[in-house]
């Protein structure tokens, strides 16, 4: 079992954050999150997209400020559960909480911190009829090892950053890469469209457009699918392919947590925003895009706000009676659990005599 001072449930930009202020307090921080990696949707949906609201930063893409976070939070040395999905919350006699992953991995902390923005995420699925019975057999809906598609014949499906980009980072892995969108025009970052555009005029990516995979065939593992076109007068084009990887987002949804005895509004998580972000649960706190109360503001800066407060709460409640001065960091500077130490340095006074 994972024992830590603090189990935070989601790794987007609010719950790394979380780590920064919890480590100023010397609370050890764990992370489960159902992505493969870091960084919630700037991660998973974004990361190319810039970001114009971040304090001190004009712009900033959300996959460099995922990078940003996990630089500022490596002096403490937080643990991770990725690719697992929390699933349940039970109360020990002690106080404590233990929370088990889908993939049976336990948890146990004084204090659990819902960060899962708006939740969990559930891949968005193509309306194709068969394509349950391909997944991990030829389907997936994310990329977690790039690998396992080497010398492969890949079809991408997507007209969104994750689509471009890893269709793009294959073309150097599998021996064949198609991109198939139902439009001409792309949402993705302008360089990322024009370096696929290029791809494709070298023929290293096959670009298919006003069209969609619209069948499946195989056995047992996959063998071939079937795009169809926008244009009537075009047939069918019938492709052999190892794999089929639909990149269409992902459907948040509060999944499992939905069920643990919180108070949902609205598929949101009430707290008292009137002091410490906690729960109906006493030593659960929601903080980011996951929680509501009168006033809120579904934004990144937001969720730092709350991170901020709410560490300050549950230190008291996990130190029962001992006192906390808060210092700025301008003043106490970082000491992180790795033995690394920022500060400013120090002013010479001389005497004059």
């Amino acid at each position: 079992m994972i024992k830590t001072d603090m189990l935070i449930i989601g790794a987007g930009p609010t719950g790394l954050f979380t780590v920064f202020e919890a480590g100023l307090l010397k609370l050890k921080t764990h992370l489960i999150d159902a992505l493969p990696q870091p960084g919630g949707q700037c991660s998973e949906i974004y990361p190319k997209k810039p970001i114009y609201d971040i304090p001190a930063f004009p712009e900033i893409l959300a996959g460099t400020l995922v990078d940003n976070l996990m630089e500022q939070i490596k002096p403490f040395e937080p643990g991770f559960t990725l690719g697992e999905r929390a699933e349940t919350l039970d109360k020990l006699e002690d106080g404590s909480f233990v929370v088990t992953t889908n993939k049976g991995t336990q948890h146990n902390a004084p204090v659990v911190v819902i960060a899962g923005g708006l939740g969990s995420f559930e891949p968005r699925k193509p309306p194709i009829e068969n394509i349950v019975n391909f997944e991990d057999t030829g389907v997936a809906y994310m990329i977690k090892d790039p690998e396992v598609y080497r010398d492969k014949k890949v079809v991408i499906s997507g007209g969104g950053d994750s689509a471009l980009d890893w269709a793009i980072f294959l073309t150097d892995v599998a021996s064949e890469v198609t991109l198939v969108h139902r439009r001409d025009e792309f949402r993705g970052a302008l360089d990322s469209v024009e370096k696929a555009a290029e791809l494709a005029k070298l023929g290293k990516i096959k670009l298919i457009t006003k069209a969609e995979v619209k069948e499946l065939h195989g056995k047992d593992q996959l063998e071939a699918v079937v795009i169809k076109h926008t244009d009537k007068e075009k047939e069918d084009t019938y492709l052999e392919v190892d794999n089929f990887i639909p990149l269409f987002g992902l459907s948040p949804k509060l999944g499992p947590i939905g069920d643990w005895g919180l108070d949902i509004h609205k598929n949101a998580i009430k707290v008292n925003n009137a002091k410490d972000y906690q729960t109906n649960i006493p030593g659960v706190y929601a903080i980011g895009d996951v929680n509501t109360y009168e006033g809120k503001l579904k934004l990144i800066l937001s969720g730092f706000h709350e991170a901020a407060v709410m560490c300050q709460f549950a230190y008291q409640q996990i130190n029962p009676g001992k006192r906390y001065v808060m210092k700025y960091t301008t003043v106490g500077g970082v000491e992180g659990f790795d033995g690394s130490k920022k500060e400013a340095k120090k002013e010479v006074v001389q005497s004059i005599a």
